[in-house]
């Protein structure tokens, strides 16, 4: 039965691309554990994952009526940039499962890995990041800061992730600085994200949802 009323603290459900951001999704569980109810979906997968969830599991399904905001926490690659119009068909989906107001869906994005995201707890850079190369480059930066650092560790991630006061201020940088670039509008809205997933820009919105953490 779904529940009848609701609780104080926000119930956000993650869904995560892969073990690394699941490794940052449940630090911020933990670090927020008194301010919002982050609930961090076992499985990897994204917005098909989310629908099937939310549609086929009685878990998911009967919470919707209780789910404030929905978040996808994903690497935003070149070849990405057509499929767009069909996330939106989902997220929109996810949205109206809950009446007045509906849910929020968050995307949690940052272009080409996240260990671009991880790199700026530490230093304020935007480099180009479309190759495998480039990735390559981008961990070995961040491994000159956290050498024990591999994808999915817990242990690791959790230390960078501490610094996380730090990235929220780069992240927010690269975002301001796209507005010279031809970004619509700075706010979160499904126009400004459309953009970003087909500009083939470096940038990051994660520290979006860990501001919205804090400032609840």
């Amino acid at each position: 039965m779904a529940r009848q009323t609701r609780k104080t603290k926000p119930l956000i459900y993650v869904f995560c691309e892969g073990e690394s951001e699941q490794a940052y999704a449940r630090f911020l569980k933990e670090q927020f554990a008194d301010t919002a109810v982050i609930k961090c979906v076992p499985q990897t997968g994204l917005f098909q994952e989310a629908k099937d969830k939310f549609v086929k599991d009685a878990r998911y399904r009967d919470n919707a009526v209780v789910t404030d905001e929905i978040w996808f926490f994903f690497d935003v690659e070149d070849e990405d940039a057509g499929k767009w119009d069909q996330r939106l068909k989902i997220v929109n989906y996810l949205r109206k499962l809950r009446k007045k107001p509906g849910i929020r869906v968050r995307l949690l994005m940052t272009t080409g890995c996240i260990e671009y995201w991880l790199l700026l707890h530490y230093e304020m850079t935007v480099p180009s990041i479309h190759t495998v190369a480039d990735k390559e480059r981008t961990l070995k930066r961040l491994q000159n800061f956290a050498p024990a650092y591999t994808k999915g560790d817990q242990d690791v991630t959790s230390v960078i992730a501490r610094k996380y006061k730090t990235a929220v201020l780069h992240g927010n940088r690269t975002l301001d600085a796209l507005m010279s670039d031809g970004m619509p509008v700075r706010e979160d809205s499904d126009e400004r994200n459309s953009w970003l997933c087909q500009s083939h820009k470096t940038f990051t919105t994660v520290q979006e949802a860990i501001q919205f953490l804090e400032d609840i």
